[in-house]
């Protein structure tokens, strides 16, 4: 199943969407700037063989739940995201305010 929600994070409005899949989900939060994710998210290949794209996105990893996932620290940043003051450990609600 996929379901796909508008999450508000201080009166800012993004798309929460997950996947459901056997022994795991896949989450994300997501605006027209950029994204955090689960850790399915390959960050690697977006800074290396993505990097002309100049992708604006995030990891966490553990989070099972949307609501972990605005909570979590961020375990890998793109380096695009860096321009919008992201940084490694941040919790993802403060990296989407920053986008917002």
């Amino acid at each position: 199943m996929i379901t796909v929600n508008p999450l508000e994070v201080d009166g800012m409005f993004f798309t929460a969407i997950v996947v459901e899949l056997p022994k795991t989900n896949l989450l994300m939060i997501s605006n027209e700037v950029g994204y955090i994710m689960c850790g399915a998210l390959d960050v690697d290949l977006l800074n290396n063989v993505l990097a002309d794209r100049k992708i604006i996105a995030a990891r966490a990893v553990g989070v099972k739940t949307i609501d972990d996932l605005l909570y979590a620290p961020l375990e890998k940043i793109t380096d695009a995201s860096k321009a919008y003051g992201w940084e490694k450990g941040m919790i993802g609600r403060d990296a989407l305010i920053k986008i917002s």
